[in-house]
């Protein structure tokens, strides 16, 4: 496997891994959660066709409830926590990887759990990939900010249809025709163009 390089920001699967966080019962109400958890699920069908592990967190579980069976993620068994970040509760599965590059990052809320993942990971000297198009909040002033919060900080926000051509790299790869089916419909809105429009100052 050809080295990282550091601060590029390619992904490959050997180093990469893939972080559901709390995508759960009582966080329905949120704004753009069915699109989300869509793209998530993609990202996780593949990270299983390409053999990229997953990790799954639920916060407070006793009191959101379960991870919702539309994420596809049967057989993960999830890690409960109470802290804002994944990394805590998640630290072995780190530990055993100690070729991990990149840490491609799904799930809610971004100003919350998501930025506070991403800011440990960053921490730990770990490339961190926003996958912006599935990861929402309850208020898209919060989702706005968070992400050129962790972008100043180093994260790398990216489409999960872009990092997924990345994990795959090859039209040629065995995989490929499976990944296609995946990735051929395109991936429902989530409110991302009027984040991300030309006047966003906080983009630039």
């Amino acid at each position: 496997m050809a080295a990282v390089r550091p601060g590029l920001g390619r992904v490959v699967p050997g180093s990469s891994i893939l972080f559901l966080c709390d995508m759960q019962e009582k966080f329905r109400h949120t704004v753009y959660f069915p699109q989300i958890v869509s793209v998530a699920a993609r990202m996780l069908k593949v990270a299983r066709l390409l053999g990229v592990p997953a990790v799954l967190t639920e916060q407070y579980p006793q009191g959101l409830g379960p991870t919702v069976p539309e994420l596809g993620a049967e057989g993960l068994q999830p890690w409960p926590k109470t802290c804002f970040s994944m990394v805590p509760v998640v630290q072995q599965e780190l530990d055993m990887r100690p070729q991990l590059c990149s840490v491609l990052l799904c799930g809610l809320e971004t100003q919350a759990c998501i930025l506070h993942t991403a800011l440990d990971l960053l921490d730990r000297g770990l490339q961190v990939h926003v996958v912006v198009d599935a990861c929402t909040s309850r208020s898209q002033v919060d989702r706005l900010v968070a992400l050129s919060r962790m972008r100043q900080s180093g994260a790398f926000l990216s489409t999960s249809e872009g990092l997924i051509l990345q994990l795959v790299g090859d039209a040629a790869h065995p995989q490929f025709k499976e990944i296609q089916k995946i990735i051929k419909d395109p991936t429902p809105d989530s409110g991302l163009l009027g984040l991300f429009n030309g006047q966003n100052p906080l983009f630039h």
